[in-house]
């Protein structure tokens, strides 16, 4: 079964290559791809220097539209399986196979790796907002959800398709609610995660408040009119 890493990479020379080669290091049977999405920095003159599979976006398109380029990559290329993997440290390799096992153990569309399966979510500003997005995807798929905002999630070959066809697929917890609400299968593994290791998070605080706010209503009204 061939896995694809999908890295989506704006502005991540300084953690670009930590995170290639701890991929390789750490799980050499997983390929990848770096999407590097019209970085200011030297993204991209970084990835050429070692050599590495970087697709090249001249302008700055966003998450959804990078990673729909990766998606696209890995459909054409025939690949059983891609995750979205973070170009800034925080995920972890190692947990890449056991997505994969989880994926034909469980014949799953869609593996989360989560960091709630086992661990319980500490109080805090952002896993008040996790948890209502879990709270409304619960209330309109009936599926529970631990770690609905984790980044980390793997797709299976129909998933793949679905994401290349779809203009307004993106990765995020509204696609996968409205997956599940026809009829994709979702597990959760559990993946411990890291503080990134460079550079500065998109999320700003006020901006994790809009995010929180526009997911919630996607779920509960958007999602219905697609």
């Amino acid at each position: 079964m061939k896995t694809l890493a999908i890295i989506p990479a704006y502005n991540e020379e300084e953690s670009i290559v930590d995170t290639v080669e701890e991929l390789k290091a750490l799980a050499p049977q997983i390929d990848y791809v770096i999407v590097n999405d019209g970085s200011k920095d030297n993204t991209l003159a970084v990835c050429q220097e070692h050599g590495y599979n970087v697709l090249n976006l001249p302008v700055n398109v966003g998450l959804t539209g990078g990673f729909q380029a990766g998606m696209k990559y890995a459909w054409e290329n025939g690949y059983d399986f891609a995750v979205q993997f973070d170009a800034d440290g925080q995920h972890r390799p190692e947990f890449i196979q056991k997505m994969v096992d989880a994926a034909i153990d469980q014949h799953a569309d869609i593996v989360i790796g989560s960091r709630f399966v086992t661990e319980k979510k500490q109080a805090s500003a952002r896993m008040t907002g996790s948890a209502l997005i879990s709270g409304m995807i619960k209330l309109t798929t009936g599926k529970r959800i631990n770690d609905p905002t984790s980044g980390m999630r793997l797709y299976d070959r129909n998933m793949i398709k679905r994401f290349i066809s779809e203009s307004d697929f993106g990765p995020e917890p509204d696609t996968v609610a409205y997956l599940i609400r026809r009829g994709a299968n979702v597990v959760e593994v559990q993946a411990d995660m890291r503080e990134r290791s460079a550079g500065e998070s998109y999320l700003s605080f006020s901006k994790s408040i809009s995010y929180m706010m526009r997911t919630c209503m996607s779920i509960l009204f958007v999602q219905w009119f697609r």
